[in-house]
């Protein structure tokens, strides 16, 4: 029998296992002892093995649950994959920490059936990646669903554009989701938005720091703290930093330093009530001519030209710069774009050097399992397309 298919046949397996047996079992771990072994991603290299404790995965996720106020009336649509921390800390563990119910849509992200799971199970949240919630929207969009039961929910796994956030409070009804910044080395959240923060900080922010976690804010070059209001790596420390990478001394010692502060590899900048922003990762930082340029920056831009359903924005190799501006705009089913169009759209509104060098038009954008946008990959097809370069 596949206990999947059977619930009750899954609970029936835990009474072959004596109350005896299982407190022998539990008297060998300790709260700190690794419980899992999470593979990462990949965005930006091969996937290393973050080990995680109960104490890292378990706090994580009852203190996520606590700014969404969750309790056992919640209803949480997982859409996400469970093998990921997103599914599993945020997703299943969150809801076994505040006994709300799991509602599984599909054994793979569907918008068409994740929509009707919250229409049929009158969900009260709903997560996702970014692109998740495109492409839901863009299923709303033809087709209306009853989401009057959603509040709340998580937007993470990558940065999010403004326009897609207004997008989902209004037209999904989310008007308290939260949006969750972190890594799957920090188990995985670090910082959340809270219910009832002012609009601007919602959608323009990754909120504010998780309690009982420590963060920082440091030049890359020289280590020192930045003062607030400027840029630097986010770094975190406290209990939700991972153990080590499995079986790997040095990459760990890479990203964790003496003091067990955990390097990011992201850029961040904390305002002065606290709220934290994220601007993109430093190596996906863009440089041309001496000029720093976030990605970010120009994705959010052309997300406001109406016809774009999702845009990623890349550096690409130049002789003249060092690095030349590319979009990849995927459009709205049915709908044409050109390069001249939106170069157009683009003069006179943002600066001239931030205005993409290189345009390419797609279906779809490499990405790893679990969601992610591979912006490495996406750099390595566009340099043997244009005849470019890549430096090792």
């Amino acid at each position: 029998v596949y206990w999947g298919e059977s619930w009750e046949y899954f609970l029936a397996q835990g009474k072959k296992v004596s109350d005896q047996k299982l407190q022998s079992y539990e008297a060998k771990v300790q709260f700190d002892d690794p419980v899992n072994i999470q593979y990462t991603s990949g965005t930006t290299g091969n996937p290393k093995g973050v080990t995680l404790t109960h104490h890292n995965i378990l706090n994580n996720a009852y203190f996520i649950g606590v700014r969404m106020n969750y309790t056992d009336k919640d209803r949480v649509c997982i859409p996400v994959p469970f093998y990921h921390c997103f599914g599993m800390v945020i997703g299943n563990l969150c809801c076994t920490a505040h006994g709300a119910t799991m509602v599984i849509p599909n054994d793979s992200f569907d918008a068409t059936k994740t929509l009707e799971a919250v229409e049929r199970e009158r969900c009260t949240s709903l997560y996702g990646v970014p692109t998740m919630f495109i492409s839901e929207l863009y299923t709303l969009d033809r087709h209306p669903y009853d989401l009057s039961s959603l509040r709340t929910g998580v937007m993470a796994g990558a940065l999010c554009p403004p326009e897609i956030m207004k997008r989902v409070k209004e037209q999904m009804n989310m008007h308290e989701i939260t949006i969750c910044y972190g890594m799957t080395e920090t188990s995985p959240v670090s910082t959340q938005t809270r219910i009832g923060v002012p609009f601007e900080k919602q959608i323009h922010s990754v909120g504010t720091i998780q309690d009982h976690i420590e963060i920082k804010i440091i030049n890359p070059e020289t280590k020192a703290i930045v003062p607030r209001g400027e840029s630097g790596e986010l770094c975190t420390r406290g209990y939700s930093v991972m153990l080590k990478y499995w079986n790997s001394p040095q990459a760990t010692a890479q990203v964790i330093d003496e003091q067990r502060w955990m390097h990011s590899g992201d850029l961040a900048m904390m305002d002065e009530d606290g709220y934290i922003h994220i601007s993109g990762r430093i190596k996906d930082l863009i440089i041309r001519g001496g000029e720093n340029i976030s990605p970010k920056e120009i994705e959010d831009f052309l997300y406001t030209y109406e016809g774009v359903m999702d845009a990623q924005v890349i550096g690409v190799p130049s002789k003249k710069f060092g690095e030349e501006v590319m979009a990849w705009i995927k459009p709205n089913e049915g709908v044409t774009l050109t390069e001249e169009e939106l170069r157009n759209f683009c003069k006179d509104r943002i600066a001239h050097y931030k205005v993409p060098r290189y345009w390419k038009f797609v279906n779809e954008f490499p990405m790893t399992i679990s969601g992610k946008i591979r912006k490495v990959e996406m750099r390595e097809i566009a340099a043997e397309e244009l005849g470019l370069q890549l430096e090792d």
